[in-house]
């Protein structure tokens, strides 16, 4: 863990595309949610950067339920998916979710997942206690991604 973000990665027996499938849809996003706040998303599939999707969130650090306007900040298919969510009606944004990928072989990639809050702003940082996830959260999601690759 930096000072500024946590990174979790794991080995998914799996080639890129076929994960790269699961993280680019949204409504797919839950199953793979290790946080548990994620109750749905959007069911158009992620294609570039500045596209924003939206997902239905829950989470007792915003009061229950809540909307998350997520603004692709990186694309490069197959290879890194990133976002930075922005609650809607809310001044709190800066902080960004980048998925990596990174073929081991032909039907294994090494998946990292990189929470970071460096660009938070003050409004943000004073609002959320950076880190809202700990790194077992990552940790859980990959171990969900895996799951949801070989259920394809």
């Amino acid at each position: 863990m930096s000072e500024n973000s946590i990174s979790a990665s794991r080995v998914i027996d799996a080639p890129a595309d076929a994960i790269f499938d699961v993280l680019s849809l949204p409504s797919r996003h839950r199953q793979i949610d290790g946080s548990g706040t994620v109750v749905s998303g959007d069911d158009q599939r992620i294609q570039k950067v500045g596209q924003v999707f939206v997902m239905n969130m829950n989470g007792e650090h915003m009061g229950g339920d809540y909307v998350m306007e997520n603004t692709v900040s990186g694309f490069d298919e197959n290879k890194l998916l990133a976002w930075r969510p922005k609650p809607q009606g809310a001044d709190l944004e800066g902080w960004e979710w980048i998925w990596e990928l990174e073929p081991q072989g032909p039907g294994s990639t090494l998946v990292t997942e990189t929470y970071s809050w460096e660009h938070a702003t003050p409004e943000a940082r004073k609002a959320v206690s950076f880190p809202l996830f700990e790194e077992g959260a990552l940790e859980h999601s990959l171990e969900r991604l895996a799951a949801a690759v070989s259920e394809k």
